[in-house]
């Protein structure tokens, strides 16, 4: 079966920086637009950053500028490196493999927390 692994979350101070990696298996990575999404408590699910197979990017305007998403395709993972975190980006971040032809996956999540 499908699995989408993400790894890389912590405890990070404030204007710190972290990056997260999500491993896919079992998926061809290039049918799909990956993206990174994130769920604070009491708070919707929103998105974060996604990229598409063509290496188009979109970014939730909270984090332009401060994160950024990438690919590769052949090594099946997609990447978010988060630089000057603020505590407002502590939340659960998940995985996210999306296409109009095929199913949609999504990882587990890995928490993230901006605190001092």
């Amino acid at each position: 079966q499908v699995q989408l692994v993400e790894s890389g979350g912590g405890l990070v101070q404030p204007g710190g920086s972290l990056s997260l990696s999500c491993a896919g298996s079992r998926i061809i990575f290039s049918r799909y637009t990956m993206g990174w999404y994130r769920q604070a408590p009491g708070k919707q699910r929103e998105l974060v950053a996604a990229i598409t197979s063509g290496g188009s990017r979109n970014y939730g305007d909270s984090v332009k500028g401060r994160f950024t998403i990438s690919r590769d395709n052949a090594k099946n993972t997609v990447l978010l490196q988060m630089n000057s975190l603020k505590p407002e980006d502590t939340a659960v971040y998940y995985c996210n493999a999306d296409s109009s032809l095929f199913p949609i996956y999504w990882g587990q999540g890995t928490q993230v927390t901006v605190s001092s």
